[in-house]
């Protein structure tokens, strides 16, 4: 089952239960799988599904902390939904298991005494294996801490 069956099948649930919130993100998260599976003229795959669900959960984020602090409804709203997207987002690996990763991958690039140089090689073989699966920001500062 695609996530835009999942979602749909969500959706309808939300209209049954008359939860006008959850059906509004819902549907807009609908819209959003289906015009990026419009756009590449395909079904999506899921790693391209989790990524147009995160791209929502950034821009929800992002509304949220640029509403100014008095306009609690916005706030309020931003919160509301991104619950509802983060029921069908991936889950994240732990800084632990990206670590196992750094490790893992500098093993394997032979890299026993990091130094920043080598921060290129390690990203450019550590980023296939974590996208999808963790935040590329917190990737990038744990790299950096290792190399410190």
């Amino acid at each position: 089952m695609s996530k835009i069956d999942e979602i749909r099948a969500e959706m309808m649930k939300a209209m049954k239960n008359k939860e006008k919130d959850r059906k509004e993100t819902l549907s807009m998260l609908l819209a959003a799988l289906k015009n990026k599976a419009i756009d590449k003229r395909a079904d999506l795959t899921p790693e391209e599904e989790y990524e147009v669900i995160k791209k929502e959960i950034k821009q929800t984020k992002e509304t949220m902390d640029l509403a100014p602090a008095d306009r609690t409804d916005i706030i309020d709203q931003c919160k509301a939904r991104l619950a509802v997207l983060f029921e069908f987002a991936p889950e994240e690996m732990s800084e632990e298991a990206i670590r196992a990763v750094i490790k893992e991958v500098m093993e394997a690039l032979g890299i026993m005494e990091p130094s920043a140089k080598d921060k290129g090689k390690i990203m450019k073989e550590l980023m296939p294996r974590v996208k999808g699966k963790a935040d590329g920001s917190l990737v990038n500062k744990l790299v950096g801490e290792i190399l410190a």
